[in-house]
């Protein structure tokens, strides 16, 4: 039976009805389980399983459709633990020129053990275009900060049909804006430090697969590299997620309307946001996402005004994440790294009445145009 985003995410691992116990069980914290007799059992030692991921990581394959899931201690453990699992030396892998500039850090380490690392943009699906004698393609859409968009679905064919896996970083999206193991992806990852569990207070993040063998390979280096969740951690993540329906469908209202109000200041200019009716990545993302998501990109005239508009703000606060309920906003050169001007902005747009947050961020254009 189909149910609805909101009856998903509520009910999403939650055990069966048990008399007077809770609807979601507390964390479990344990370095070690009973255990007499033979090494056998769901709960053995804390580095190799634990209850509260067990829960966990049900609610998560049941929002990515149906699917194994893997969870570990960050974002990037998670990514590095589907690269560095799948490839061996002189093996292909395919990234994009404008994913995660962590991420794509990890084209030193892969060279380093030998294998071949090729790039190419998101944008007009560039990467089929690299795809040849590939084992591993990176997909990261809408990437991270630029928003482009490419075709998973068809990325992913081109790259079956060469004998390669397909990998999706869903981070900004989360598996209620898109589910790229719908449109053929072998792996969907996902930061749950954003969006997922929505409230800037922890590290996560999660592997999702339908394949059981890839589903394994991958939790077995989160065992031997011990990449793994805390506790507490994995239980707020879920308890987070009744409410992802909710803070989605907010967000991406709130950045609709961010956007449409920048569209017409002469201050701003490469204004992205897959959801307006003109951007370049429109199209597609209409096709292939349900929600749009909570980031919206722009450029300012130079660094000295983004940063004086991003001191400006009453709403948001300068962060270098993005997905939680607070708004926060950021100068990305500042980190170095991406290919965007000095005055390039990330805006990740929070649960704030729209009423309040548009006004301010337009006083906060008008603030620092007067003090050019």
């Amino acid at each position: 039976m189909d149910i609805g985003d909101g009856t998903l995410a509520v009910g999403a691992g939650r055990p069966p009805a048990e008399k007077y116990a809770p609807a979601l069980p507390g964390p479990v914290f344990a370095a070690h389980f009973h255990l007499p007799g033979e090494p056998v059992g769901p709960y053995t030692y804390g580095r190799d399983a634990n209850p509260t991921w067990t829960l966990l990581e049900a609610a998560i394959g049941e929002l990515e459709g149906g699917a194994e899931v893997v969870t570990f201690a960050s974002g990037m453990a998670a990514i590095a633990a589907v690269v560095l699992s799948q490839v061996k030396a002189g093996d292909v892998v395919v990234m994009p020129t404008d994913c995660y500039n962590v991420t794509r850090a990890l084209k030193d380490r892969l060279e380093s053990y030998g294998a071949e690392v090729r790039m190419a943009p998101t944008a007009d699906d560039a990467q089929l275009g690299v795809l040849d004698g590939a084992r591993l393609v990176w997909l990261e859409t809408p990437s991270n900060p630029n928003l482009d968009v490419c075709d998973i679905a068809r990325i992913a064919d081109a790259a079956h049909a060469g004998g390669a896996l397909v990998a999706v970083d869903n981070t900004l999206s989360t598996p209620l804006g898109q589910r790229p193991l719908d449109l053929g992806a072998d792996f969907s990852v996902a930061s749950d430090t954003k969006a997922m569990s929505g409230h800037g207070d922890l590290l996560l993040g999660h592997v999702a697969t339908r394949d059981a063998g890839l589903a394994e390979s991958v939790r077995l280096w989160r065992k031997t590299v011990g990449a793994i969740p805390g506790p507490m951690e994995a239980w707020l993540a879920h308890r987070s997620l009744a409410t992802l329906h909710l803070r989605l469908d907010r967000q991406a209202a709130n950045a609709l309307a961010l956007a449409t109000a920048l569209k017409d200041r002469p201050e701003v200019s490469g204004l992205r946001y897959p959801g307006l009716p003109d951007d370049p990545s429109h199209e597609l993302a209409s096709r292939q996402m349900r929600r749009f998501g909570c980031v919206v990109s722009f450029t300012l005239p130079d660094e000295a005004f983004a940063e004086r508009f991003l001191g400006a703000l009453r709403f948001a606060a300068q962060a270098t994440s993005f997905g939680s309920v607070h708004s926060s906003a950021e100068r990305r050169g500042r980190w170095g790294g991406d290919a965007v001007e000095p005055g390039f902005v990330r805006f990740s747009v929070g649960v704030e009445d729209a009423g309040d947050l548009v006004p301010d961020v337009l006083r906060a254009l008008d603030e620092a145009a007067k003090n050019r």
